[in-house]
């Protein structure tokens, strides 16, 4: 029996165009401001510190600036690069820029199975700090309150094993009692391997394959605890 659904957010519950064509700009286009601005407050300090050692080797400011660009245009899946983009976001989110973009039946069934006593959670590879950005400022509302917990890669990497074996024990359910939702059918291996259910999503502009995970088009097609 399902007690708690993990999903993650890019392709899932939130469109790839949303990230890459509005978030990964706007940070991109900020950062350099917002380095220059914010390097002596601590929390950023310490993010452009943690992103000097996996950039490796000395630089100065302006080469770390254009290594983290850099990694904004490739999706680098680093870090303190995530964590910096969260604060340039939340500055984007207070100014009413951009709202996050969450699909309609993402929103709806949600609210539904939150309702229904199941406990939800997100995975993704943004730090939780952006995952509470976007699920906070959408066309519907402050959808946070609905989650009971989220996960970024400070818990280990999305296509490992050990990641959602991790997520399940802090929660305290074990990983049979979980379903997974990803449109990235590495993850949701890594999420069957630990021993939870998983579905894939089929959204717009994903093709898979999937392999073995069921797949569905959109969040109205998952039934948990339903034969």
């Amino acid at each position: 029996m399902v007690k708690a659904i993990l999903t993650d957010i890019e392709g899932t519950t939130s469109s790839l165009s949303f990230v890459k064509d509005v978030l990964f700009p706007y940070a991109a286009e900020h950062l350099p401001d917002f380095v220059r601005a914010h390097r002596e407050d601590p929390q950023v300090a310490a993010l452009l510190e943690d992103a000097h050692a996996v950039a490796g080797g000395a630089m100065d400011e302006d080469a770390l600036i254009a290594a983290m660009l850099d990694w904004i245009a490739t999706d680098r899946k680093i870090t303190p690069l995530k964590a910096l983009q969260g604060l340039i976001w939340e500055e984007g989110y207070a100014r009413g820029d951009f709202l996050g973009h969450i699909y309609a039946d993402a929103a709806r069934r949600l609210r539904d199975w939150h309702g229904a006593g199941l406990r939800l959670y997100v995975y993704s590879s943004g730090s939780v700090h952006a995952q509470k950005l976007l699920f906070g400022h959408t066309e519907y509302g402050d959808l946070t309150p609905l989650f009971s917990g989220f996960f970024d890669t400070r818990i280990g990497g999305k296509r490992e094993r050990e990641s959602y074996c991790a997520i399940a024990s802090e929660i305290g359910l074990p990983p049979g009692e979980m379903l997974f939702l990803s449109d990235i059918r590495e993850e949701l291996d890594a999420a069957h391997d630990a021993g939870m259910a998983t579905i894939a999503l089929r959204r717009e502009g994903v093709t898979g394959p999937f392999g073995e995970h069921p797949v569905v088009d959109d969040f109205d097609g998952i039934r948990p605890n339903e034969d």
